[in-house]
């Protein structure tokens, strides 16, 4: 893990023997805010900006076939219960600028996260809580490597009943779909995964949270469920492949990469985070 701002690391002499090399570039931005706020974010049509800006330095790292996934939040209008349109805008401004294709555009839902914004939530109770964001997934080619056979999902009870039970009532339906009976009775380990992603956050027992308790190190605030990076590394990498995460945080993409046997590069611009992220790896090299 690299200590830095990624925008400045990516432009190193020892980034550069990365080029082309890249086959997933995995991230969660700081998200776009109205306001600022003590840790001197950006906010506005300057986020804007600032994240497009990074677009060019993304692709010289892809590979031809390679993938970029961000995960971004959503934000609210200073002292109003109205949702702000710069999170969208900031996806948009960086496809379009960089000339990058949409291939799939992915909810995660997250279950457990506190109601928010608290007031409008919790003391007027005139909104419901937020409890998603925004995945997209680009590339600079519109079919890059990618296998949905490496995510599949368990069969729902009725569809293990239909294959046990070896029959299905196929023929024409109302659409004047033709159903054939074979296409139902495929065995393929499991089912086809679909965009929203439901995974809770709700660990605080984790061996990265004991580190950090023990270390007196402060842990990252915002920090992803592991299946959701599992997620994406296993659909769109294969083993020995490279994952790269500029905006590093607690490195739970790093932890991700190494657990399924790809490659890994991170940049954090904080030496405490850095420091926490060490907590992730203990089990596996001790």
């Amino acid at each position: 893990m690299l200590e830095g701002k990624a925008e400045e690391i990516i432009d190193r002499n020892f980034m550069r023997k990365f080029d082309r090399k890249v086959d997933l570039i995995f991230t969660s931005p700081p998200y776009p805010l109205n306001r600022k706020k003590k840790y001197g974010n950006f906010s506005g049509q300057e986020y804007v900006d600032w994240l497009c800006a990074f677009g060019p330095l993304f692709k010289s790292l892809l590979n031809p076939k390679g993938s970029i996934v961000i995960e971004m939040g959503n934000s609210w209008e200073k002292g109003s219960p109205v949702m702000s349109t710069l999170a969208l805008k900031s996806l948009l401004e960086f496809l379009e600028r960089n000339e990058l294709h949409l291939c799939q555009e992915f909810v995660w839902n997250n279950p457990a996260k506190l109601p928010s914004p608290a007031q409008w939530v919790n003391i007027k109770r005139n909104r419901v809580k937020d409890s998603f964001t925004k995945i997209w997934w680009m590339s600079p080619v519109k079919d890059p490597k990618a296998d949905n056979r490496n995510v599949l999902v368990e069969y729902s009870d009725s569809m293990k009943k239909l294959l046990k039970r070896g029959s299905y009532n196929s023929g024409k339906r109302i659409s004047q779909h033709n159903i054939g009976e074979k296409s139902f009775l495929t065995d393929n380990n499991g089912a086809i995964s679909g965009s929203v992603l439901t995974y809770g956050n709700t660990v605080s027992s984790d061996s990265y949270l004991k580190y950090c308790r023990e270390k007196n190190i402060t842990p990252h605030p915002a920090r992803m469920p592991y299946k959701l990076a599992e997620f994406f590394i296993k659909f769109l990498t294969k083993p020995d492949d490279l994952v790269y995460d500029p905006f590093g945080g607690s490195n739970l993409t790093g932890f991700a990469a190494e657990s399924l046997d790809r490659y890994w590069i991170s940049t954090e611009a904080s030496k405490e985070y850095i420091l926490g992220s060490m907590g992730r790896f203990e089990n596996i090299f001790s």
